[in-house]
């Protein structure tokens, strides 16, 4: 394995982000003629100034210790299991999260889209998939797009898939990861039958239509994630919590008849 020098990875580092050594020079406050030793590897940059030029190029943290390493200095940042006592804090806020989510389904998954976490909203559908694609680590885009998986019961599947893709797309434009590369053109390139599903009449976000028990579960997504984390995991696990797109959706997840009032509800037990 060629080891590179901090300098290189700088270098590299910019020019993905696409600037020149004078626009990251400006932002991080330092010469352009030092940047340029820097990358060139005439002048040996102090952690506090790798950081500084990382922060700038916002670079994950994983690939900070990376540039520190390669400076000769420790790794700054610590990778944890969520469920680590370090990060009970961290782990009780995403179980709040998950749990008040239900009725509906939540989940978190990390930087390669492995799940981490779920609430008890996901079970059933998890029931639904081949147990083969249940064994950790269980992966979100696979158990979307697998026939064996949920795929079967995605009416807009073309539909989901470019969502995926999108998202892995903006995933490699702000951070390369060969294993999530090799994901992406295993299950997100092309198919014959992309673009030919049903129109979705939606004009906010583009739902996600599940076929179950004969009827169609309407769903949209949100994500959440850590704001300025310091801990690795921390930085690339994110929470999805999916919302019924309309009333019949969620009447599906709470058990209650659409359109009817919580009097009218009351009226009818009584």
């Amino acid at each position: 394995m060629i080891m590179r020098t901090v300098g290189e990875l700088l270098r590299r580092w910019r020019q993905h982000r696409r600037i020149s050594q004078l626009d990251l020079a400006i932002a991080a406050d330092v010469s352009a003629r030092h940047v340029s030793l820097v990358e060139t590897g005439k002048s040996k940059p102090s952690a506090a100034m790798v950081l500084r030029l990382a922060e700038q190029l916002d670079v994950p943290l994983r690939d900070r210790n990376e540039l520190l390493l390669a400076a000769g200095f420790a790794p700054r940042y610590a990778e944890r299991p969520l469920n680590s006592a370090e990060l009970s804090a961290a782990y009780d806020v995403v179980e709040r999260v998950l749990r008040a989510h239900e009725p509906y389904p939540a989940l978190v998954f990390d930087r390669r889209w492995n799940i981490v976490r779920t609430n008890r909203a996901v079970d059933p559908f998890l029931a639904r998939v081949d147990p083969e694609l249940l064994r950790p680590p269980v992966n979100l885009i696979r158990l979307g797009l697998d026939p064996r998986g949920l795929a079967a019961l995605v009416v807009n599947i073309a539909d989901v898939r470019a969502v995926f893709r999108a998202r892995v797309a903006r995933q490699l434009a702000a951070a390369p990861d060969p294993e999530l590369r090799a994901l992406y053109e295993e299950l997100l390139g092309p198919w014959p039958h992309d673009g030919v599903d049903r129109p979705v009449l939606s004009d906010v976000v583009i739902p996600m239509i599940i076929r179950v028990d004969g009827q169609e579960l309407r769903l949209f997504s949100t994500i959440t994630t850590f704001g300025t984390p310091l801990d690795i995991t921390l930085d690339e696990v994110a929470i999805e919590s999916y919302y019924p797109a309309d009333a019949e959706s969620a009447a599906y997840f709470t058990g209650s008849t659409p359109g009817l009032t919580p009097e009218a509800a009351a009226d009818d037990d009584s």
